[in-house]
């Protein structure tokens, strides 16, 4: 799990990360399963473009990019998956990520990626990238279940059997059915 935060300690991070590339590059083609949301996401590619042109290098892990916005992207963020059903959190970046991998889903409310492709998040093997933020775990039990299913399959070579995710389903339709028709917000990204 690698998570978010500004700009400045995301470069620290990857910084201290970047020893490691070699080898979480082959965790993630090797299948381990992987949730990086935010920040975490953004440095998984290969840089992270500020306002001023200036390139903060990523990790390279995979080949894409993240680009500042102008404006700060919050909202409640929804998305039909095919695969994790509706999908539900909050989203607050001020980057815009272009790649050109399998997503998460269709952005119903929110942003996503973007803003213009209508789509959120990266699905690759069993690594999510996501700005889907809090807490996209509970809220989101297909994607916990999917994430601890994968590691269990890869560690053991066996299957889960399911997990009762009543009480998560109705919290996850709840938030669902509340935001639906929220409008979006941008906020001015401070120089």
């Amino acid at each position: 799990m690698i998570g978010g935060g500004s700009d400045r300690e995301q470069s620290i991070a990857t910084e201290r990360l970047t020893p490691l590339v070699k080898e979480i590059k082959a965790w993630v083609e090797d299948g381990v399963s992987a949730l990086t949301i935010c920040g975490g996401y953004q440095f998984l590619g290969d840089y992270y473009e500020m306002k001023n042109g200036e390139k903060l290098i990523g990790m390279g892990i995979l080949p894409f990019y993240t680009k500042a916005g102008d404006d700060r992207l919050m909202t409640n963020l929804l998305v039909e998956s095919e695969q994790f059903g509706n999908v539900v959190g909050f989203e607050n970046h001020g980057g815009k990520t272009y790649h050109n991998f399998s997503t998460i889903g269709k952005v119903i409310n929110g942003y996503g990626n973007n803003g213009d492709s209508g789509e959120e998040g990266l699905h690759y093997n069993n690594l999510i990238g996501t700005y889907l933020h809090g807490p996209i775990l509970p809220k989101n039990p297909r994607i916990a279940d999917y994430l601890i299913e994968k590691a269990c399959e890869r560690k053991t070579g066996r299957k889960l059997d399911p997990l009762e995710d009543a009480m998560e389903i109705e919290a996850n339709q709840a938030v669902w059915e509340r935001f639906r028709h929220s409008k979006r917000t941008k906020y001015k990204n401070e120089a």
